[in-house]
């Protein structure tokens, strides 16, 4: 009997405890979630109501706000700015996504060696991603300047004057091919430092079996590294995939979607409409697109790749 009652008052002991963590895991989520709840989640409820109107962001007396149903949706099948945005941005994700994390992966196993001055080379390929990106953008803009910019110049330097001057920003087929390249420079520092510690995860026995068997690096990096990096390289991509599909910054400062849309992205449009043609109700119909858009990317991504808890 008083084995029973002690295993009684144990498990009400545990289940009081249980619930005065979850009640202080509430808690401290409060702040978070009600910033969460106010700065995203109300907006986008917003945007679906504002998306069947012709919402203005400065109220017109001539042009009251009324209900237009599916009107700003079928709207965008015309809009060739709309389109060439979205374009573009697959276009980025494609070649920015797998290039920006094969550097990030080459810097993280170069850093990784046990060599003086390591640190400083780590703080070297990370400072970009600390800096502001309007500031870089703008240093670029400079660097890609066609008559004193030192792209140009390094080019025809190494080309004894036969490559360029190019009007990089004024071309538009070189415009977008740019700007990647200062995204890829920009944004692999982070995806390195998620590379950098997968690698230090990895157990050094895995090597030194690996060297007693005769393994050279290179079968090393191919049949340890990579498997071990399996999670990390699947954080990486899609963590890597959104944040390139959010790509604003850089286009808005340095070309504004221009020359002739050649540099439009979904984002830049939707800014351009909302806040330079006041067309609320039609820049968060574009908003409701791109985020299922988006969603669903993401979606096909989690299930193409394998799942972490699948992973052995």
């Amino acid at each position: 009997m008083g084995d029973a009652l002690s295993t009684s008052n144990k498990k009400v002991k545990s289940y009081g405890r249980q619930q005065e963590e979850a009640r202080m895991a509430w808690l401290f989520s409060a702040p978070a979630l009600l910033l969460l709840l106010l700065f995203l989640v109300v907006p986008f409820v917003l945007a679906i109501g504002l998306g069947f109107t012709n919402q203005r962001l400065i109220p017109n007396p001539n042009l009251p706000t009324k209900f237009i149903g599916l009107r700003n949706f079928v709207r965008m099948i015309s809009d060739q700015a709309f389109l060439r945005g979205l374009l573009n941005n697959f276009y980025f994700v494609a070649v920015v996504v797998p290039l920006q994390t094969g550097l990030a992966l080459t810097l993280a196993v170069l850093i990784n060696q046990k060599l003086k001055a390591m640190n400083l080379f780590r703080t070297i390929y990370f400072a970009p991603v600390v800096t502001s990106m309007t500031v870089i953008a703008i240093v670029w803009a400079f660097l890609y300047n066609p008559g004193e910019g030192l792209i140009n110049a390094f080019l025809g330097a190494i080309s004894l004057g036969k490559l360029g001057p190019y009007s990089w920003l004024l071309d538009t087929k070189l415009v977008f091919p740019a700007i990647m390249l200062l995204s890829i420079w920009q944004g692999a520092g982070f995806q390195m430092v998620i590379y950098l510690a997968g690698l230090q995860d990895i157990p050094d026995e895995l090597y030194e079996a690996a060297n007693v068997d005769g393994a050279n690096k290179w079968e090393q990096f191919l049949y340890i590294t990579l498997p071990q990096l399996r999670n990390t390289s699947i954080f990486v991509i899609l963590s890597t995939t959104i944040l390139a599909f959010k790509l604003f910054d850089q286009v808005k400062v340095m070309t504004n979607g221009g020359p002739q849309n050649a540099s439009m992205t979904t984002m830049v449009h939707i800014v351009n409409q909302g806040f330079g043609e006041l067309k609320v109700g039609y820049a968060s119909a574009i908003s409701i697109v791109f985020f299922l858009i988006v969603l669903i990317v993401s979606l096909i991504q989690r299930k193409v790749l394998p799942e972490e808890r699948e992973v052995a």
